[in-house]
């Protein structure tokens, strides 16, 4: 039997040994192996803990690639480029030097494939965990946790497949919650000519094939240039969505030079989220003009984002989402140059083309869907005739409308809650989730895209491996606090008897 079997069987006799009990080992549960849940347990294997501690990983893809960086046919790119990709806040350039060994060529302003990132994190996850100290364990579990129990001394947590895991601290890190289900697609839904999810399913397009992509942000772009390549160049594509707005391209910018002057004039300007835009596009438009980047602009003010975000009333949170949030994700989110140019030249040459209006209903026509829609501005419908339905469409943050077992059982059970304006969770200090009463949940965490209720600027690399870091130093902590000699001395037997 391999360690890894042993290590799932082990798992198994320690959960029926103290499911009626704290675990005799202090046990933190991760449920999630993607980006940040990787990163939680790569930051607690790297820390030293006063006494043995078990990491119990639980993921039910790839470890340590989730879906975002799972391997794919099709070379999806990062949309970020290497030198701040780093899961490292304290070596920047971490990922860079890792691409260096087998790529000397690599440079920090490259982009480069997703999967490429996938072996990085799981690099970096083996590399932690034979540099971790001798009490500390880690365990992957693949599987799918469909909800949790707190028990008199721990949580119970049940997995899809009947099995039962006990922890001690459960950190969750679920990633991206699906797509939002499209309310005009409802009559198409089940039919082969729609596609919910399309990196689960890459569609593989025919020439001369219409298609319709609902969305026009970064997935489009991507299920664009992979279903065109496909058909030989052959589709045609139309994508809408409400401002039919593209994301521009990434560029080798550097910070403003006088990146302290705006630091303060936006943290003195009154919190509303008219003057906020208002000077945002004046100092933009004053870094432009002093020869400077815009996209540095930007990047400062996403750093800011979180402090600036807490001050807003709940009334101007809703402003910014009604009338600028599309605005801004074009701009903060932003495209490699290779995959903007392939964009465009779809545009140029009849292959793309991106709509702004509002989808109404779909209709099965034969071998086709009927679309309706409305174009933005206008009070008449039209009508398109297509072959094949995408939707690209963003991640579903409003909890309020999740289908997952796991969210539905945790809101029942009113141990956590939904961010109000669906951003995702309501959190306090180091992502503990907020109760149904407004109070921190014990030893129940958050990391992850959803702290964007309370934090908004949460998706990047760089603000999520601080939140993990953060985490997992916060875990390390509560650890040797409530060590006892009980449990050393049947920690250290555990220890011996592997």
């Amino acid at each position: 039997m391999d360690q890894l079997a042993s290590e799932h069987m082990n798992l198994g006799q320690l959960s029926s040994r103290f499911s009626s009990r704290a675990p005799a080992v202090h046990t933190i549960a991760i449920l999630g192996a993607g980006f940040s849940g990787t990163l939680v347990a790569i930051n607690l294997l790297q820390l030293e803990h006063a006494r043995a501690l078990r990491i119990v990983l639980v993921e039910r893809n790839e470890f340590g690639r989730g879906i975002a960086y799972a391997s794919r046919q099709y070379p999806y790119l990062l949309n970020v480029p290497v030198g701040r990709m780093s899961a490292s806040s304290a070596d920047p350039l971490e990922f860079l030097t890792y691409l260096q060994r087998d790529w000397p060529l690599a440079t920090a302003h490259d982009f480069v494939p997703r999967e490429r990132y996938g072996e990085y994190l799981r690099w970096k996850l083996a590399l932690a965990e034979t540099g971790s100290p001798s009490r500390v364990q880690l365990i992957r579990v693949p599987g799918c946790a469909s909800s949790i129990e707190r028990t008199r001394f721990a949580f119970r947590i049940r997995l899809a497949d009947g099995r039962t895991l006990v922890a001690s601290t459960i950190v969750l890190a679920l990633g991206n919650p699906p797509r939002a289900r499209l309310p005009a697609a409802e009559s198409v839904r089940r039919s082969a000519l729609y596609i919910e999810e399309p990196y689960a399913a890459p569609p593989t397009l025919r020439p001369g094939e219409s298609v319709l992509i609902a969305g026009t942000g970064l997935t489009m772009a991507d299920i664009a240039l992979a279903g065109n390549e496909s058909a030989g160049g052959g589709a045609i594509i139309h994508a809408i969505s409400p401002h039919g707005l593209i994301s521009s391209f990434e560029t080798k910018f550097c910070e403003p030079a006088k990146q302290d002057d705006a630091v303060s004039l936006l943290m003195q300007a009154p919190r509303s989220v008219r003057h906020l835009l208002k000077l945002t596009r004046a100092l933009c438009d004053a870094a432009a003009c002093g020869g400077e980047d815009w996209r540095g602009m930007i990047s400062r003010l996403c750093a800011l984002a979180p402090r600036l975000w807490l001050d807003l009333s709940e009334v101007e949170r809703r402003r910014f989402l009604r009338h600028v949030r599309a605005y801004w994700d074009v701009h903060r989110d932003r495209l490699p140059p290779c995959t903007w140019s392939a964009i465009e030249d779809l545009r140029k040459n009849g292959k793309l083309h991106v709509h702004a209006g509002r989808l109404i209903a779909m209709r099965i026509a034969g071998k086709q869907i009927h679309v309706r829609w409305r174009p933005r501005g206008e009070s008449f419908e039209r009508i398109l005739a297509i072959d094949r339905v995408i939707n690209c469409t963003g991640p579903e943050y409003d909890l309020r409308n999740s289908q997952n077992r796991l969210w539905r059982s945790l809101f029942a059970r009113g141990v956590a809650v939904p961010d109000p304006l669906g951003l995702g969770l309501s959190t306090e200090e180091f992502g503990a989730l907020r109760d149904v009463n407004g109070r921190p949940a014990r030893d129940l965490y958050y990391v992850g895209p959803m702290f964007q209720g309370n934090h908004w600027e949460t998706v990047t690399v760089q603000e999520l491996r601080v939140r993990a870091e953060q985490l997992a130093r916060h875990l390390a902590t509560l650890n040797a606090e409530r060590a006892t000699p009980r449990d050393s001395i049947e920690v250290v037997q555990a220890l011996d008897a592997r």
